[in-house]
């Protein structure tokens, strides 16, 4: 299944042609789509495949076409606390992708058939967390799979907010998986051939939406065909938190939040906060033709100093600039040059390696090293 959009040369051009064709709607879905490489849950000898529109298998080890993943993931209408529970995990792809958009509040667990297959998924799942950068532009949830056949998943042990069964589901089959569903969850799942979206609207009541015709493998039943006979899988349990975790969520988001407000400050061409001015003040824009005198008290030592404070971007590039410009027009010379001299410069900046504020942060921090490691998750450079 799949071919619904052209192949791309890499994994930012395949999210271009899946937004162009409407599979990715919404912004949470394409920014997990862009976080996770696809090709780096496929085999290396697979990977040329990666960035085209179709599954792949090999082996126990199977990949929806992008053009599906996209659908499913707009169609679970995922939100930040969450619990997600999917069935036929695979290779953690999804899995990761929803954690993305889950936080570290939410609960994320996944049931697959293979042993060989779950081991596959924490490799992947390690390896994303270790090395790319797009872990640390996210609160992560992260995921916990169990092996066994989701249709032997004790009845009525527990329920979750969103649900998805990445195997061909019958009708005899359709009111095991909705029982996993709370009140106002939603199911996702290939049910006879459509992939279907199932929202439970009370206790005993469904809305039930077609999306699209999909084919996928049929779910594996039970050895012994009773599932009343089976021992049951257990679920993942909910874990909960240590205040240790917590310190460290709410550490790496405080440096967010302080790193996004200097970046929107430099992107409104702001100075940062000067001492001695009150951090509600107006921000200061680099190119004001009138200069601006700011009296400000500073406590030195037992002695009070009163003393004069300009911004350095009223000194640097106000009044001197307007001025200069006005020489040069009177002489008649352009800008060419300048205008030559900052493309030469967008362009070496354009080859730098994009910089890891975040990483940076943490590691310039005056915390013991252990520490500094246990809040970078011990994240290769």
């Amino acid at each position: 299944m799949g071919g619904a959009v052209s192949a791309g040369e890499d994994n930012d051009e395949l999210i271009d042609n899946l937004k162009e064709a409407h599979y990715i709607r919404s912004d949470l879905v394409e920014q997990a789509f862009r976080a996770l490489d696809r090709a780096d849950y496929y085999l290396e000898e697979f990977r040329d495949n990666a960035y085209k529109d179709l599954a792949w298998r090999h082996g126990n080890i199977h990949l929806s076409a992008p053009c599906i993943y996209s659908e499913v993931m707009e169609a679970l209408d995922l939100q930040p606390g969450l619990s997600f529970l999917n069935l036929g995990s695979g290779t953690g792809y999804l899995s990761t992708m929803v954690g993305l958009i889950l936080g570290p509040f939410g609960v994320n667990h996944g049931v697959e058939l293979h042993a060989d297959v779950i081991d596959y998924a924490y490799k992947k799942l390690d390896f994303f967390i270790k090395t790319s950068d797009s872990f640390d532009k996210f609160e992560f949830c992260e995921p916990s799979f169990v092996v066994g056949n989701c249709l032997e998943i004790i009845p009525n042990c527990r329920q979750y907010d969103r649900v998805y069964c990445g195997a061909g589901v019958q009708r005899e089959h359709e009111n095991f998986m909705k029982n996993l569903l709370k009140v106002g969850g939603i199911l996702v799942l290939p049910l006879e051939e459509k992939l279907t979206k199932i929202t439970r609207t009370s206790h005993n009541t469904w809305e039930t939406k077609k999306i699209i015709a999909v084919s996928f493998a049929p779910l594996v039943l039970p050895k012994n065909g009773d599932r009343s006979q089976s021992t049951g899988v257990p679920l993942p349990m909910f874990e909960v938190r240590t205040l240790q975790d917590f310190a460290r969520i709410s550490i790496r988001h405080t440096l967010k939040v302080i790193l996004g407000a200097s970046h929107e400050r430099e992107a409104a061409g702001c100075q940062p906060p000067l001492v001695g001015v009150p951090k509600s003040g107006p921000c200061f824009k680099r190119r004001r033709i009138h200069r601006r005198r700011i009296n400000s008290v500073l406590l030195a030592s037992k002695h009070t100093l009163e003393h004069r404070m300009i911004p350095e971007s009223f000194d640097d590039d106000s009044s001197d600039g307007v001025e200069e410009e006005g020489q040069l027009g009177r002489l008649g010379v352009g800008y060419q040059a300048n205008d030559e001299e900052e493309e030469r410069g967008n362009r070496d900046s354009a080859q730098e390696p994009a910089v890891n504020l975040l990483r940076e942060r943490i590691l310039s921090l005056p915390l013991p090293e252990p520490l500094k490691m246990y809040l970078l998750y011990y994240r290769q450079k």
